[in-house]
C-alpha cells in the first residue's frame, strides 16, 4: 500500500513564500515521475511542476521563475519551494508519484490527500 502525506501548506500574504514537502511511502520499488499539482475553487485541476527520477524538471507556465521543485531519492519525497506568492496561487496542492510496486510489476499514479495554499492581497 502505497500512501502520500503532504505538508506545508497555510495561509501568507502576497509576495511570500511557503515550501511544501511530500513523503512516499510503502513497500515500492522505484518511482519514476514525481510532480505537484492544484486546483482552485471552480477549476480543474492542472499540473504545477513535475521531476523524473533524474532531476529533469517541467513548470507550468504560471510559476516559472517563482515555483522550484525538488526531489531526495534517498528519502521518496518531492518538495515544491514557491516564492512570489499571488493570490491567483491559492489551492488545494496535491503531490502525485508514479510507482512502480516490484521488478516486473506496472508503474501506477498516487496521489496525495492534498495541502491548501492560501495567498491574500
Amino acid at each position: 500500500q502505497v500512501q502520500l502525506v503532504e505538508s506545508g501548506g497555510g495561509l501568507v500574504q502576497a509576495g511570500g513564500s511557503l515550501r511544501l514537502s511530500c513523503a512516499v511511502s510503502g513497500s515500492i520499488f522505484s518511482i519514476n515521475d514525481m510532480g505537484w499539482y492544484r486546483q482552485a475553487p471552480g477549476k480543474q485541476r492542472e499540473l504545477v511542476a513535475t521531476i523524473n527520477n533524474g532531476g529533469s524538471t517541467n513548470y507550468a507556465d504560471s510559476v516559472k521563475g517563482r515555483f522550484t521543485i525538488s526531489r531526495d531519492n534517498a528519502k521518496n519525497a518531492v518538495y515544491l519551494q514557491m516564492n512570489s506568492l499571488d493570490p491567483e496561487d491559492t489551492a488545494v496542492y496535491y503531490c502525485n508519484a508514479e510507482v512502480r510496486l516490484s521488478l516486473w510489476g506496472s508503474t501506477n499514479g498516487y496521489w496525495g490527500q492534498g495541502t491548501q495554499v492560501t495567498v491574500s492581497s
